[in-house]
């Protein structure tokens, strides 16, 4: 029986996982924490509408009900020529080595004086602290925004950063207070969001408008500081609280170890997510450069989508076949962008792009997905195809 060591232990690593398992391979996962932090629903846990508890997944639990084996240990280096990875606790071998580690984020100056919803998970605990001990305090200035990379824009996380600044809006109105509070959205870009489609770009200026959100699109961000952030053109925003999440750049480990790279540290793959000139090493996820349209960005179904297919491609060339599954026939954009009171829904393919109100149920639909997404990992309830 042939070994896959899996690197990472988020959606695309457990994904690879559990299909590996029942393609009948040894598998090993090796993850830095012993849970799966669902990120599309950790949204709620600054405004305590989830609890942190609410958006883990045991890694423990699901390796008894799937069959790999778990270790946990931090990736330091990967010498694909040995296939050998090393780790802080030890070094492991492999026939098969999928890496979805995920991805390093871009610096940016003063960057300490921010919080993120798209980093370690234990800062959506901290981001709660900060926004309750400004309501207790009695209003203030929140700010919350999302940057770029120009080598690669693929790895850019929006979504999160509208949905978490509508979820604040939201909170603050319910508890009759958003009269005291400042809030301003923020982004390097001119026209954040564009890659949603033409349609969707206007119906978040509507947002922003009827929710009284300032903004403060198209400059530079110079620098962080406690007081505020500073744009080119000595741009100033005032902000009590600030939320910003850093596109994404290769991991640190990246640099460490002998695979091929792109201009932004994203391990190069084709389209079978199989890395460019190494023997049956597969990249999937954050970690992988994703090609196609400009507007293509990486996700989590995306990622999900890497790893059935990086599975069923290992299992195909174990059995000789030449049949091999891509994942550029399946780029789109599609998520439920949520608002407290209801959420939007967002699709893009090549031949469209749409943004579709869905008040009230729309909020319910998105909390019904984690209930889905966690049940349907522990075999709880039976998995609807292509989820």
């Amino acid at each position: 029986m042939k070994k896959v060591l899996i690197l990472g232990g988020g959606f695309a690593g457990l994904e690879a996982a559990i299909f590996l398992c029942k393609y009948g391979f040894d598998v090993t996962l090796i993850s830095e924490r012993e849970y799966l932090y669902i990120y599309p629903t950790s949204i709620w846990v600054p405004t305590g509408e989830a609890s942190f508890d609410d958006v883990k997944l045991s890694l423990r639990e699901l390796q008894s009900i799937h069959g790999f084996e778990l270790i946990i240990d931090t990736v330091e280096s990967i010498k694909s020529a040995q296939k050998q990875v090393y780790c802080q606790n030890g070094t492991y071998t492999y026939d098969y080595l999928v890496v979805a580690i995920g991805s390093g984020k871009m610096k940016h100056k003063g960057i300490e004086h921010t919080l993120t919803i798209c980093g370690a998970p234990e800062e959506s605990l901290r981001m709660k602290g900060r926004i309750d001990a400004l309501i207790a305090q009695g209003g203030g200035k929140i700010a919350m925004g999302f940057g770029g990379n120009p080598k690669d824009p693929s790895n850019v996380r929006g979504g999160p950063a509208f949905e978490v600044l509508f979820n604040v809006h939201h909170k603050l109105k319910k508890l009759g207070i958003r009269d005291r509070f400042e809030l301003t959205f923020f982004a390097p870009m001119a026209e954040p969001g564009k890659r949603m489609g033409p349609q969707a770009l206007k119906m978040m200026d509507l947002f922003f408008r009827k929710l009284d959100i300032k903004k403060q699109f198209g400059k530079k961000i110079v620098a962080f500081e406690k007081e505020g952030i500073r744009f080119e053109d000595d741009i100033f925003i005032e902000s009590d609280f600030t939320m910003f999440i850093a596109a994404g750049n290769g991991h640190e480990v990246f640099a460490k170890s002998d695979l091929p790279l792109n201009e932004a540290g994203f391990v190069k793959i084709n389209d079978y997510c199989e890395v460019e000139g190494v023997e049956n090493v597969y990249a999937i996820g954050d970690s992988a450069e994703v090609l196609g349209p400009q507007w293509r960005a990486k996700q989590g179904h995306i990622a999900e989508v890497m790893a059935r297919n990086t599975a069923f491609n290992i299992k195909a060339k174990e059995e000789g076949k030449s049949e091999r599954k891509g994942y550029k026939a399946h780029l789109n954009i599609l998520c439920v962008m949520d608002s407290g009171d209801g959420a939007a829904f967002v699709y893009r393919n090549d031949k469209r792009g749409m943004m579709i109100p869905m008040p009230v149920i729309g909020h319910w639909l998105k909390k019904g997905w984690g209930w889905y997404y966690k049940n349907s990992k522990r075999n709880k309830i039976p998995r609807l195809p292509g989820l």
